[in-house]
């Protein structure tokens, strides 16, 4: 099969949305149960100190620059490591992948249409993204372009509807939370934005076109994901206010329904649920794809495409099964996917740099 390529302005786009994810909708509520209203706070911090991890993931990449995320890590540790390793590291994105199906079918069911089942949902998300990725990366980067200009006017539109209702008092004081629990829950905000960011080593930089350009694309989009993630949080405190954003399933999605402009413009909440939709289609579709091309590593499968299906229905499978409640998915994103997170998306690309640096791989670049 011919490799496939996309822009470094994709894969900009594809990292900005990809970054901001299912945080956008459950992040507010996660840090802000704990550190109150300096969850802003620790974002800002959070995004900050993502550039290390980002960094992290640009060095690796052009270690082994003409091979995916897979195929480096055999390349780094050996066949028999490295296919444990893909192996451990599909189960994760699976996983991921089913969670992420989960919350779109939760969300659909609790907040739009509470008489749908929610598997309508996942089956209707699941065949989207199978067909994507039958369809290869390159066309998903495109419809991430199309995407982006829709996602980039809403929010927009969210913002200045939603800035007239802002009590700057909901903010104060400030720096109330205790040190340890500003570092949780800045760990807690870099698992669900910036160590993610680990599933674009699919696609960075064996996949894009122009690799110096893609290096900056990595860093903008990841900061400008994180800008809008900050956005929301510091909007959903100033308006919700501390109490109401933490104690809210979705409060950027309750955040929406207090749009009211006049007697014209009410209830546009199901719009504003298009962007959040869009991202997580997007961050979807690269855990699901980097399942499917780490499986094919795995097993030596030169083309993917067969393995679409099964793990398609394995993940959609998963995701009915995953969290029994929202409660239990709330205390699995709070306690255990910081821990998964740092384990497979931190400190693994950080043991596989150090090993390829110390024997010294540096495969040549197309």
């Amino acid at each position: 099969m011919n490799k496939e390529m996309i822009s470094s302005r994709q894969f900009t786009i594809i990292t900005l949305l990809c970054s901001i994810g299912t945080a956008i909708l459950i992040i507010p509520a996660s840090i802000t149960n704990d550190v109150q209203q300096d969850a802003w706070i620790v974002a800002s911090i959070g995004v900050i100190f993502s550039l290390l991890i980002i960094k992290l993931f640009i060095t690796l990449g052009k270690r082994t620059p003409s091979f995916t995320f897979p195929q480096a890590i055999e390349k780094i540790v050996g066949k028999f490591f490295g296919k444990a390793i893909n192996l451990c590291f599909t189960m994760l994105m699976l996983l991921s992948a089913g969670e992420l199906l989960y919350f779109i079918g939760i969300f659909m069911k609790t907040e739009i249409m509470p008489e749908t089942p929610s598997m309508s949902f996942v089956l209707l998300f699941g065949i989207i993204v199978m067909y994507a990725a039958y369809l290869g990366i390159e066309v998903f980067a495109r419809s991430a372009e199309i995407l982006f200009p829709v996602f980039a006017f809403i929010f927009i539109v969210f913002v200045l509807c939603i800035s007239p209702q802002i009590d700057i008092g909901n903010v104060q004081p400030i720096l109330e939370a205790s040190p340890s629990s500003m570092v949780f829950s800045t760990i807690r905000f870099m698992s669900l934005f910036s160590f993610p960011l680990v599933i674009l080593l699919i696609v960075f930089p064996s996949n894009v076109d122009v690799q110096e350009s893609a290096t900056k694309g990595f860093y903008i989009g990841a900061m400008i994901g994180g800008v809008v993630l900050v956005t929301v949080i510091l909007l959903s405190i100033l308006v919700l206010g501390p109490t109401l954003t933490s104690s809210r399933t979705f409060p950027s999605y309750a955040l929406a329904q207090r749009i009211s402009i006049g007697d014209f413009l009410q209830r546009i909440e199901v719009i504003m649920a298009a962007m959040w939709i869009t991202t997580i289609y997007i961050r979807m579709f690269m855990y699901f794809y980097a399942s499917v091309i780490s499986m094919a590593q795995v097993f030596n499968i030169a083309n993917h495409r067969p393995l679409i299906i099964p793990l398609g229905m394995i993940s959609m499978g998963l995701s009915q099964v995953i969290h029994p409640t929202i409660i239990e998915s709330n205390l699995y994103n709070q306690e255990y996917w910081p821990i998964l997170a740092t384990i497979f998306m931190v400190l693994l690309p950080l043991m596989l740099l150090i090993i390829a640096m110390l024997r010294h791989i540096k495969a040549p670049s197309n």
